[in-house]
């Protein structure tokens, strides 16, 4: 108690020393050179470690407004107000302007008068920005780009019989023969994709290469099995941001199998070498990330040697050789890929 009061007598003995003197920045040099000794000593004459201590000294509530009212000072200080007692009417209104409100303190400037919100919206020196959220990045673009490269592996069951899709460019009507195959083919495949993600609407995609190995296994028919080197294309439609795409393909190639026509079978294959195959097919795939995807469709396969093996009559062969019927069959086949090498930057 005794603390406070010698403070609050400090502070009421010096303050009214700045308050009542007419200059209260005279410098020291001034006020030696002034030959008025009883001129009152300004406050800005005090040791800056006195003041801390008298400050020190009062309660925690005046320390605190005290502290307040200094840190008002200096802001006013820096924008040019005048200072309560010092105003004056010298200041004028070009001094004054503005120093109602700060606009440091985010409630005066959040929170202006009723009548004049208009007014304040219409001269703010702030511009309205319209922030527009730009176009999302389509992540499939590091999953279908130019010069990636996959490994794919397709397995397929094909119990369905049916008549050559393209008699009518042979002139042949469409019947089946009453010989059944079932084909179980497992393909090996590197796939190149030629381009990048392109085309309108419902058509943007891109190209796949691909060059394959195959190997059928025939449960159902005469032949047991037939291998062959394909080469084909794919398409891929991709739509924006989307885990699937869907596809299709055409593949074409030349193959071996052990036919049983030249014994006589009826119906079956007429030669073991050439044996042209195509697979046209379609389907879906889904992307489980940029390297690893997983692909489910419906695939036709054709197999034929196109009539080589029905040669003329000759003097060593008076028949005109075994026909060629061929083999027509299509059914669900799945397949998982995987991208080979590096990923597209930034990708992964």
């Amino acid at each position: 108690m005794r603390d406070y009061g010698l403070s609050v007598f400090f502070l009421a003995a010096l303050v009214p020393c700045c308050t009542l003197n007419a200059n209260c920045s005279t410098t020291p040099s001034a006020l030696a050179d002034s030959e008025d000794t009883d001129q009152a000593i300004p406050l800005s004459w005090l040791n800056s470690d006195a003041l801390a201590l008298m400050v020190n000294l009062l309660p925690d509530g005046a320390a605190e407004a005290h502290r307040s009212v200094n840190e008002a000072s200096e802001v006013a200080t820096q924008r040019g107000c005048p200072q309560d007692g010092n105003a004056g009417p010298a200041a004028g209104p070009a001094v004054t302007s503005g120093c109602s409100a700060r606009p440091e303190d985010p409630k005066n400037a959040a929170t202006p008068a009723a009548g004049n919100l208009t007014k304040a919206s219409e001269n703010s020196p702030i511009e309205r920005v319209v922030l527009t959220n730009p176009k999302p990045a389509d992540r499939n673009q590091e999953i279908y780009y130019r010069n990636k490269t996959e490994l794919a592996f397709d397995l397929g069951t094909f119990p369905i019989n049916i008549p050559f899709p393209f008699d009518f460019m042979e002139g042949d009507p469409y019947t089946e023969h009453p010989l059944k195959y079932n084909l179980v083919p497992a393909v090996l495949s590197l796939r190149w994709q030629m381009t990048n993600l392109g085309g309108p609407w419902i058509f943007r995609g891109n190209w796949d290469l691909t060059s394959s190995g195959s190997f059928t296994w025939i449960p159902s028919g005469p032949e047991t099995r037939f291998i062959s080197y394909d080469m084909g294309l794919r398409r891929n439609f991709v739509p924006r941001n989307r885990n699937y795409a869907t596809y299709w393909d055409i593949r074409l190639g030349v193959g071996q199998i052990n036919a049983k026509g030249p014994k006589g079978v009826p119906y079956a294959q007429g030669e073991d070498w050439p044996e042209f195959t195509m697979n046209l097919g379609t389907g879906v795939r889904y992307n489980f990330s940029p390297r690893f995807s997983f692909t489910a469709g419906l695939n036709y396969m054709h197999i034929s040697n196109m009539d080589l093996s029905e040669h003329k009559p000759n003097a060593t062969d008076p028949s005109w050789g075994p026909i060629n019927y061929g083999i027509n069959v299509f059914g669900p086949q799945l397949g998982i890929n995987m991208r080979l090498g590096r990923p597209l930057r930034g990708s992964e």
